[in-house]
């Protein structure tokens, strides 16, 4: 208790003793002796949510981040007392809550501890804004190491961090730097290979300290708000990720085309330059799905209008691209220009749709038109207006993708970059100040682009891109990391940061590959694009104002890397688009961090460079120049090289060569991957057979997956889909390749082309569903193990004899 009184002459209060205890259902109530109510609400077995009240009283229960679809119920729940604590138990995890003073102790079914308070909860009131600002404390075991966070540009690794979370407007940022565009307070932590998540889910500005201040205590606290947080208990990490995923919604598919190449630039203007790129992608055959178009398409930077110089008929144009395969996306920022013979100024100022300040008047800021108002989005009627926008830009002109950019919301030339805190919000009802709405504002305007692109698109499907996020944004759009630098710097960076947002719950992100501020050289842009062609979300952007940042520009060698590996991404289309159905279906993250993949292996704990993309292909970028190769650690297990088909064992570091033209890639032992043919976009040509390159393993079963569906459109949503699960099991002188297949739709392809790869036997005898067949009838390749086979096939035997 000295600790406590200490901190009380600092201003911080503790609860006291427990004196009732109430249940209604899931939902557990234990309020002390001074008005603190700490309230369990059992969501899942695994997944248990505690909200504290000070004063016997709690705010209106409402959150933005919570997915009304999400995983709900458990199979067992009791509650037991005794003289010095209750004890709740599920039939995944045991809390302990001392009535002494409500402190908090979670334990696996054998007793191991996961999670335990230090000082637990305590708060301080905040009296220069009225509320409490609230803290919480938790032990943390030496060795315990702290994954997530969003798109913090650090290692990996928090331990020893100090965060915060506030949405900011980062131009060019530093490694290290924060906080940046996101705000995403959902952390891992791990300690003898248990993994649990806490999702503090609290917009206000929060805090979160990895054993920086106390080497031993792990904190996290908010400047208002409540202490409401959620706890996830794995072990296995990937399961804490999908459950903390499935609480705050999963996403639906994208168009095939979304996951293609994009290229972007501040800005491609007029007409004859958008033509002049997008012809000299088609004419040098690297391939490309899409055109962005920046903010001087506008008519003053004025949203939702056209510059008729620059385009005189964007409906003409929009079709033109598309006729070539180039679908155009388009940026529309928050600000809307002070402006009375502007439309869209007209109908919100009629609406009363703009932020206002706490004594009255409109909330005026800066930003690239000149002085603007800002819309409201935490208000539903403004949410819809701003949907109902789109139908121009989308019915009628014929765009197919919208991003939003400078929604922290950004302002210019002011301290905070940022709107002053005495903005007010609706909030759903829930009136607000903009300390509790900013973290979310980024959010709700990317949700109503979404509701309105949607609207309009359908019957296709919707593409949103968002530079702010707060937890649950992947429920209505993609994101990139923002304003980064052409160095080798972010070129870490950007590797570092789309692996965090996959363990955060927002796969669908990238980089600007290149580096959005200053110029890289031919060899950085290289490396990036080798890099970015592994991320979910895959687009060159640049500022311009160093130059263009076109493959071409670099000359000829590079022009050869970048077809090279955008060939590649659009031959891994079916696997990256399966990645993408397991993140929707079941919440799994597109890319796994090594500790995300094999949490067991020590090795993984640390490190930063290489992740697996999906589930079975390794990743490692060159992050150096002038490098030749490099050291990286390859996970335990079998591996081949994609490029040698060297077979390698993992579970140490090794040196891999890799000239400019090669990334480190690695292929687990028993998979099956499917390709495409190159296209140069999606839907160029009719997919006339499914290629599958399968990889020998000697042992257990291997279970590759390949969904498939028309590519866009929601037909997927009543069963027309197809997905393909192929087993492998590899013998001495036999392999078994057992297909199982889900779901009404059909493909185009009759066939499918397998290619056995690091077969250790002379194929003597093939065999289809128990049939023999003679090697003529499967187009037999002997010198590169060959074949093809019908697509509905159910077990193909290969055999030695």
């Amino acid at each position: 208790m000295i600790i406590n009184t200490e901190l009380e002459q600092k201003g911080n209060l503790f609860p006291g003793k427990i004196v009732s205890f109430s249940q209604h259902v899931d939902t557990l109530n234990f309020t002390t002796e001074n008005g603190v109510i700490l309230q369990v609400t059992i969501l899942r077995g695994s997944v248990i949510r505690f909200r504290y009240a000070t004063d016997n009283n709690f705010e209106k229960d409402f959150s933005y981040a919570i997915s009304e679809t999400g995983a709900r119920g458990y199979s067992m729940l009791k509650v037991d007392e005794t003289d010095t604590e209750y004890t709740i138990t599920t039939s995944k995890i045991s809390i302990c809550i001392a009535k002494a003073n409500i402190h908090v102790t979670i334990r696996d079914t054998t007793g191991n501890i996961i999670c335990q308070d230090d000082w637990g909860f305590h708060w301080e009131q905040s009296y220069e804004y009225g509320g409490n600002i609230v803290k919480m404390s938790k032990s943390a075991p030496q060795g315990e190491c702290y994954y997530g966070l969003g798109d913090k540009p650090m290692h990996l690794n928090l331990k020893g961090k100090r965060v915060e979370n506030w949405a900011t407007d980062q131009y060019a940022f530093g490694k290290d730097q924060d906080p940046l565009y996101k705000s995403v307070p959902f952390y891992i932590g791990m300690y003898e290979e248990r993994a649990y998540g806490i999702f503090f889910d609290n917009t206000f500005k929060t805090f979160f300290d990895f054993c920086h201040e106390r080497r031993n205590v792990t904190s996290f606290w908010a400047q208002g708000g409540e202490m409401n947080y959620y706890f996830f208990y794995g072990p296995n990490m990937q399961d804490v990720v999908t459950r903390y995923t499935d609480l705050t919604g999963k996403p639906e598919l994208p168009p095939l085309w979304a996951l293609g190449y994009h290229q972007c630039k501040w800005s491609y203007y007029p007409e004859k330059k958008v033509k002049e790129v997008t012809h000299k992608f088609r004419e040098l055959r690297i391939p490309c799905d899409a055109i962005y178009l920046d903010i001087d398409y506008m008519d003053g930077f004025r949203c939702f209008t056209w510059n008729k110089e620059y385009f005189p008929d964007p409906k003409r144009m929009v079709t033109e691209l598309a006729e070539d395969g180039f679908k155009t996306v388009v940026i529309i920022d928050p600000g809307i220009k002070i402006d009375d013979e502007y439309s869209v100024y007209q109908e919100a100022m009629e609406n009363d749709y703009f932020c206002k300040r706490a004594d009255g008047p409109y909330m005026r800021g800066k930003v690239w038109p000149g002085e603007c108002f800002f819309p409201d989005f935490t208000n539903p009627k403004v949410r819809e207006w701003w949907a109902g926008l789109f139908k121009e830009i989308i019915d009628e002109i014929g765009v197919k993708g919208v991003w939003n950019d400078m929604n922290e919301p950004a302002v210019m030339e002011v301290p905070g970059k940022t709107f002053p805190d005495d903005v007010r919000h609706s909030y759903d009802g829930n009136y607000c100040s903009h300390r509790k709405a900013h973290n979310i504002y980024g959010t709700q305007m990317a949700r109503a682009t979404y509701e309105g692109v949607k609207r309009f698109a359908y019957p296709k499907r919707p593409f949103i891109i968002t530079r702010s996020a707060y937890s649950g944004a992947q429920r209505y759009t993609s994101s990139w990391t923002g304003d980064n630098v052409a160095t080798w710097e972010h070129l870490w960076i950007a590797n570092i940061q789309a692996q965090r947002m996959s363990m955060s719950g927002m796969s669908f992100t990238g980089s600007d590959i290149g580096g959005f501020a200053e110029h890289p050289t031919g060899e950085l842009y290289a490396r990036w694009i080798q890099l970015g062609v592994f991320h979910p979300f895959c687009r060159t952007h640049s500022s311009g104002d160093h130059g263009n940042q076109e493959p071409w520009t670099f000359g000829e060698e590079v022009v050869d890397v970048t077809r090279k590996y955008v060939e590649l991404r659009y031959q891994l289309l079916p696997y990256l688009y399966t990645m993408f159905w397991e993140y929707a279906e079941a919440g799994i993250p597109m890319l796994k961090s090594l500790v995300l993949y094999d949490q067991e292996d020590l090795q993984t704990h640390y490190r930063t460079d290489e992740f697996i993309f999906g589930n079975q292909i390794l990743v490692c970028p060159i992050q150096e120049p002038n490098a030749k190769g490099r050291r990286m650690y390859i996970p335990k297990g079998y591996w081949y090289n994609y490029w040698t088909r060297a077979y390698v064992k993992g579970g140490k570091e090794q040196w891999v060569d890799a000239d400019l033209d090669i990334i480190p890639l690695f292929i687990k032992e028993g998979a099956i991957i499917p390709k495409y043919p190159i296209q140069q976009y999606v839907g160029e040509k009719r997919i006339e057979e499914l290629k599958l390159e399968a990889y020998y393993k000697l042992g257990n079963k291997e279970v590759s997956k390949v969904y498939e569906d028309a590519q866009d459109g929601y037909d997927y949503v009543k069963g027309r889909y197809s997905l393909r699960s192929f087993s492998f099991t590899g013998k001495e002188n036999e392999v078994i390749i057992q297909q199982h297949k889900d779901g009404s739709y059909i493909t185009e392809y009759e066939t499918m082309q397998i290619e056995l790869i690091g077969l250790p036997f002379k194929i003597n005898e093939i065999e289809i569903d128990n049939v023999v067949v003679s090697f003529e009838s499967v187009g037999f390749d002997a010198k590169n193990n060959i074949l093809t086979v019908p697509k509905s096939f159910t077990e193909l035997h290969i055999i030695a004899k």
